[in-house]
């Protein structure tokens, strides 16, 4: 085998490991939300500005990453948006007076910090992030 066959082969197993634990996304919220479950429509909802509350009632507030792996596989994942679509909806809806953009953070660590601070937050991590703090939502 080449060097450039092997140094190919490598890359692609270390990306392939790479993606598969992006994919790895946990939904955490404060405690104040009442919910120990949530469906993927209705995070979808949450997260685009269709919606500031729960099925069951519980109002919440979305909190995101500023970008990264888990950001992306969150957005692809729960949300059906890449990041470029996903910013731009929220830009149309504080154009028109219908949202607020949500809190941005850069690291996952500072999302449980906030989320588990705010009352109603709900935001998105690595299952791999220390989360003691806030509970875990599990997606239906």
């Amino acid at each position: 085998m080449s060097k450039l066959l092997v140094a190919t082969l490598f890359l692609g197993v270390l990306l392939a490991g790479t993606m598969a634990r992006a994919q790895e996304v946990v939904v955490v919220a404060n405690s104040s939300v009442k919910a120990s479950a949530v469906g993927s429509d209705e995070l979808r909802d949450v997260f685009t500005g269709d919606k500031s509350s729960l099925k069951d009632g519980s109002k919440v507030t979305p909190v995101t990453l500023k970008g990264g792996a888990v950001h992306d596989a969150f957005l692809k994942q729960y949300v059906g948006k890449n990041d470029v679509a996903f910013r731009t909806a929220w830009r149309s809806l504080v154009f028109t007076g219908q949202g607020s953009m949500p809190k941005t953070l850069e690291a996952e660590s500072a999302v449980v910090d906030y989320v588990a601070s705010t009352p109603g937050a709900i935001g998105y991590i690595s299952k791999d992030t220390a989360h003691d703090k806030v509970k875990t939502l599990a997606v239906k």
